[in-house]
């Protein structure tokens, strides 16, 4: 197989396969999330659940100053990562322009100088946490093997993708089959591992706060 045959192929076939596991595999984690259900709760209601819901969705966006102050580096960290991957994802303009192949929508995009640095300092970022969980032995303790493939699947695109755009080592249609290759990686293993925490994240603060709103609880 030819470096054209190879992007052709990651492209198209190998881009297909990745975007039914991806879009099926979410799906399914969702309709089993929802059929455990929710017993009847057959107590007076205290307050209200939608309200108290959104509450609990804001407010444990934003962590209190003893919670900062504790683990200051794993929020700052954090934020900094999950910000800039997703601008690296939905503001580096040839990703709109995949995004308008599949949805038919398009946005404007950032100037490429500035997605440039964000993906240097989400790398670093990254590489910093990974760093920062082995040399801390309670979270080293906690550590498994879905967390380092979580971490592997996740740094790759940012780091072939980087690669590419500078066509570092190698031809281009290479580095950007691997690029597009380590994102449909990415794709399979979403919906099977704690990435799926994407969707579920607010889903779980808004139930959380509901429960909460219920029984008359500050969440």
């Amino acid at each position: 197989m030819t470096e054209i045959e190879f992007l052709n192929w990651v492209r198209g076939t190998g881009f297909q396969i990745a975007i039914i596991i991806f879009v099926a595999g979410v799906i399914i984690r969702i309709i089993e999330i929802m059929m455990l259900g929710r017993k009847p709760n057959l107590a007076e209601a205290k307050g209200s659940e939608m309200r108290s819901g959104l509450h609990t969705i804001v407010s444990r966006s934003i962590p209190d100053k003893s919670t900062f102050q504790r683990s200051t580096f794993t929020i700052v960290s954090g934020y900094v990562f999950h910000i800039g991957l997703f601008m690296c994802i939905f503001f580096f303009a040839p990703h709109i322009l995949v995004f308008k192949d599949v949805t038919g929508l398009s946005w404007p995009s950032l100037p490429t100088p500035v997605i440039d640095a964000i993906t240097v300092v989400t790398i670093i970022s990254l590489a910093a946490i990974l760093l920062h969980r082995y040399r801390n032995c309670v979270l080293k303790y906690l550590t498994n093997a879905e967390d380092i493939l979580v971490w592997i699947v996740t740094i790759l695109p940012l780091i072939t993708g980087y690669i590419a755009f500078h066509r570092i080592g190698t031809t281009a249609p290479f580095l950007i089959a691997l690029h597009i290759l380590s994102v449909e990686l990415l794709l399979i293993v979403f919906p099977f591992t704690k990435l799926m925490h994407a969707f579920t994240l607010f889903l779980a603060r808004w139930y959380n706060g509901a429960i909460s709103g219920f029984r008359g609880v500050e969440s």
